[in-house]
């Protein structure tokens, strides 16, 4: 039996894609509420594909509280979500404690997997410490590398790209256990040691940060040379230096919470070695002046020649498919937009994590925008783009339309009688 300890979003989904290879799943946390519901059904987050996977294969996977259960497992995966603070650093203080409470009821002939992301050094050290405690997995400990993305997390589970393995010596061949677990998947692994493995996972999302700010500093440009960035990026995909799969598409900073908190990780590593990093300040702050792309254009548009707007906000998770608001650019638009009426509408959302309950939450996407005099949509959530724009601008009383996604039909937009204006494109539509 495989067991997954910590049944946050990380544990939730790997449980059950584990299941879904043909393995007998436990799945453990300390919360006895939320395995009950996870036994009845009750998913406590959201992802597409994920409530099907549950119940195709729940005669495969078990949900318990009971510690003890765990002895029964040879295979064991602490699967719990690193949370970040205010700060976006890691905090480790709820994953210490959980291996610290249950280290003592997993098999000493387990394999014991450290599937959540931590910093370097992080395993070898849990590892030092379990030992001087009397606490040795005869089937060894690895730390793997997580390909949880938010929003695409089942798929990413079922067929990842490739798996990275942390171990205390690479050379040595993995369990048996664990190297079934790990064919069952299919893709190319890759063992090193601890704390490769560890900067491995930040390496991936430094080089994803480093493509998001290239782009979004020349979609930039696009709009204000009358370029259209949708038209340069696919000459990009056909390089072969750069590729088809290549990160291309503008946005509004680093949202989420893994990205920023690698960028803070790799400061304070270069910080305690005394290695420069001045490049992840860059980033850093080039993340923030695009997180305010959308209120300067409020201000362009809206603010500076109307009185007392209203303003429609669609979106307030911090990309679709997620009910994560973790450094969302919808909440610092809010935010900044405070001393003006809000009207705001999330399909997952149902409640802002703010003191400012002047917000209006609507119950649909046409009653969020009523009376608005502009509409700016903050996430691109599919079921926008099945709206028509002529039932939008009906009942709306202004016509600025800031998309800056493009998640809705720009020419359609036009149509209706918008000024519609997208990252990486020159304004289109009537001038106000």
């Amino acid at each position: 039996m495989i067991g997954f300890i910590g049944l946050s979003h990380l544990g939730i989904v790997y449980s059950l894609a584990t299941a879904a290879k043909g393995f007998e799943v436990l799945g453990f946390d300390p919360d006895p509420a939320l395995c009950a519901g996870l036994s009845a059904g009750k998913l406590p987050v959201s992802e597409p594909g994920l409530e099907e996977l549950l119940h195709r294969h729940r005669s495969r996977i078990r949900f318990s509280a009971a510690v003890a259960e765990l002895a029964k497992c040879d295979l064991v995966f602490f699967s719990r979500d690193v949370p970040t603070d205010q700060a976006n650093r890691s905090d480790l203080d709820a994953l210490n404690g959980l291996i610290d409470s249950v280290a003592a009821n997993i098999s000493q002939t387990a394999t014991v997997v450290i599937l959540c992301q931590v910093p370097p050094g992080f395993t070898r050290s849990r590892k030092s410490a379990l030992a001087c405690r009397g606490v040795k997995w005869g089937g060894q400990l690895f730390y793997q590398v997580e390909t949880l993305v938010f929003g695409n997390a089942v798929e990413r589970a079922l067929h990842p790209e490739r798996f990275i393995i942390g171990c205390a010596d690479p050379r040595t061949r993995l369990p048996k256990s664990y190297a079934d677990w790990l064919a069952a998947f299919g893709c190319p692994l890759l063992p090193m040691r601890y704390e490769s493995a560890e900067l491995a996972k930040i390496a991936i999302n430094l080089f994803l940060v480093s493509t998001v700010a290239t782009t979004n500093t020349l979609a930039e440009l696009c709009e204000k040379l009358g370029a259209d960035w949708s038209e340069i990026a696919p000459a990009l995909r056909l390089d072969k230096r750069i590729g088809p799969h290549a990160y291309l598409s503008p946005g509004l900073g680093i949202a989420g919470g893994n990205l920023e908190r690698d960028l803070i990780t790799v400061k304070q590593l270069s910080g305690e070695y005394g290695a420069e990093a001045g490049v992840v300040d860059a980033w850093l702050r080039d993340s923030q002046y695009r997180c305010d792309w959308a209120l300067r254009k409020v201000h362009a548009l809206v603010l500076s020649a109307t009185e007392d707007p209203t303003l429609a906000i669609w979106g307030l998770a911090y990309k679709a498919n997620t009910h994560s608001t973790k450094n969302s650019p919808a909440l610092a638009l809010i935010e900044a937009l405070a001393p003006f009426a809000r009207v705001a509408y999330d399909p997952q959302v149902k409640l802002i994590p703010t003191a400012d309950a002047s917000v209006r939450l609507a119950g649909s996407a046409l009653e969020g925008c009523r009376g608005a005099d502009a509409l700016i949509v903050m996430t691109p959530w599919p079921e926008f783009l099945k709206i028509e724009p002529v039932k939008i601008k009906a009942v709306m009383k202004g016509g600025v339309l800031i998309d800056p996604f493009g998640g809705l039909d720009q020419t359609a937009c036009v149509e209706a009688g918008f000024s519609y204006h997208r990252l990486g494109a020159p304004a289109i539509g009537f001038s106000l």
